[in-house]
């Protein structure tokens, strides 16, 4: 009998530890490059996955929503942006990609020297021994780059890489680092990396079950490790955080020092609420993060065509550059892609120690045709079509004087009788009022885009209208920098926010510019606009 019960409980083992030892081997060609750099470019001439997506990006490009300058998966779908970082003078963008032959999340990689060209490179990292690759961070070292991520029913896993373009990775011990599990005091989720001293610390995204009522709040949990291999669980972060929703979630951290005066900035994505951010200081001794700020970098739900996921990096200037995925504003299957990046936005503090938000990259190298439009009155009620202005690939520079009026209304991809058309409103006094009763009360200013009137089309979804507050002094021009690129609009205000959408005009002729101020006159004191190159043309 006992002869029995030991060759069942043997099965059983051998049954169990097959099931879980699965293998995970992706079907998508691998190479291992060499280590020189001009050897790299050579292979790259010659790979296949490189010559697939070209072909690929040729057939994708026939979709009419495709954009010109923003990047966007050369086989279609992608989720997260991840890693960003600067590794030997390029920036190295990875991303959440579905490969065809395997549509499991792999890490996708393009590479870039001015953060708006970028050119595609093979997926970088493979599943197995994870089912799949999800969302993490890089450190760069003198020598090697790590990458830290989460790996899909194991855990949180390491990788490293040492060659000139990040081309072969190396997975640390070929297993998770942090293990996943039951009745663990951390979750195990989407890690970010860094180095202080000699130790490494890793932050892993989730939410504890202690807000009001017991209902869940943000949460992100602390590690070290002196070798990528052993980590030691510390405690949560992060502390005072007043500015979270309840119900928001840590995912896809980024921790990093912004400014000069030595505070750090904390970007994340929340499921419930999208991207955000907080502001604040790093105890180096607690190891603990204290907020005295924060806000949100999409100011309505992330779904349904509004801004996702951070991926954010030093720019070795005191500011940080990020860049975030766009979700899909239509119906998944209508077309063969979803969703896309945003331009790089430079993140800053101001003397308030609040953030400032600007596009960054070599975006002025994509300029074409230029038109300027010289100083016009804005009569109250009365909307002004320019014609010249015209175009779904453009950039647009204003300057705005208020003076009394109510809003300022700009009307963009208009069709000439207004069956489509994007707004962009300025209110200069529609924002939040600020008081701390320490000096006299602070009205701000409102910028918001809408896509209610956009599309003509069944299958495109609909927003609540993109609403931000930005702070203008009074008697402050308004500089409206706008980016249309067929299917993704972003307006930055004064270098100090940012509002985003998706947005997809059906007919061919939604391609005019209208401006109207309510309430009372108005000045636009200039425009100038540019049509776009594309990045993607050979």
């Amino acid at each position: 009998m006992n002869s029995i019960i030991k060759k069942v409980f043997a099965l059983l083992f051998f049954f169990s530890a097959t099931s879980f030892a699965q293998d995970y081997t992706s079907k998508v060609p691998q190479f291992k490059f060499s280590n020189d750099s001009k050897e790299q470019l050579k292979e790259l001439k010659k790979n296949l996955l490189i010559k697939r997506f070209q072909e690929s990006r040729k057939q994708l490009s026939k979709d009419k929503h495709r954009p010109f300058y923003h990047f966007i998966s050369p086989e279609g779908k992608l989720n997260d942006p991840n890693g960003l970082c600067f590794w030997q003078g390029k920036w190295h963008l990875f991303y959440q990609a579905y490969p065809p032959e395997d549509p499991r999340q792999h890490w996708g990689h393009t590479v870039s020297t001015d953060l708006i060209h970028w050119s595609d490179l093979p997926y970088a990292i493979y599943p197995n021994p994870e089912e799949m690759v999800f969302s993490g961070s890089t450190w760069v070292e003198e020598n090697r780059v790590i990458a830290m991520y989460h790996g899909v029913n194991v855990g949180n896993m390491v990788a490293v890489s040492e060659d000139p373009l990040l081309l072969n990775w190396t997975k640390v011990a070929n297993k998770a680092v942090i293990p996943a599990g039951d009745d663990l005091p951390y979750s195990v989720w989407d890690p970010n990396i860094w180095k202080k001293g000699d130790k490494y610390y890793s932050l892993s995204g989730g939410r504890r079950a202690i807000g009001p009522g017991g209902k869940s709040i943000r949460a992100n949990f602390l590690f070290e490790s002196t070798d990528l291999k052993n980590w030691t669980y510390l405690h949560p972060f992060i502390e005072n955080d007043y500015y979270s929703f309840i119900g928001d979630d840590g995912s896809c951290p980024y921790f990093w020092p912004i400014g000069d005066n030595g505070k750090y900035i904390f970007l994340f994505f929340s499921h419930k609420s999208g991207g955000r951010y907080l502001i604040g200081d790093y105890d180096q001794e607690k190891d603990k993060f204290n907020v005295t700020s924060g806000g949100r970098f999409n100011h309505g739900p992330s779904s349904k065509g509004g801004v996702h996921a951070p991926t954010a990096y030093p720019d070795g200037k005191g500011g940080i550059i990020a860049l975030f995925n766009m979700n899909t504003g239509k119906e998944i299957g209508d077309g063969n892609y979803t969703e896309l990046m945003t331009l790089p936005w430079r993140l800053t503090l101001n003397e308030k120690e609040e953030l400032k938000i600007s596009p960054a990259g070599d975006y002025t190298s994509l300029r074409g045709k230029q038109i300027s439009v010289p100083t016009i009155d804005l009569p109250a009620n009365q909307e002004i079509i320019l014609p010249e202005i015209s175009g779904n690939v453009m950039e647009l520079e204003l300057t705005l004087d208020p003076l009394k009026a109510e809003a300022i209304e700009l009307k963009v991809l208009r069709s000439p009788n207004e069956e489509e058309y994007t707004r962009i409103t300025f209110y200069p006094d529609g924002g939040y009022l600020n008081r701390d009763y320490s000096g006299p009360p602070i009205r701000t200013s409102a910028i918001s885009v809408d896509n209610l009137n956009s599309s003509i089309s069944d299958r495109v979804n609909i927003r609540i209208p993109e609403t931000a507050d930005v702070e203008i002094k009074e008697g402050e021009l308004v500089h409206l920098h706008i980016f249309i690129d067929k299917s993704i609009i972003e307006v930055f205000v004064n270098n100090r926010q940012c509002v985003a959408l998706r947005t997809y005009p059906e007919r061919d002729d939604s391609q005019w510019f209208s401006i109207k101020a309510h309430g009372k006159n108005a000045l636009l004191k200039s425009l100038n606009a540019w049509q776009m190159k594309n990045i993607y043309a050979h």
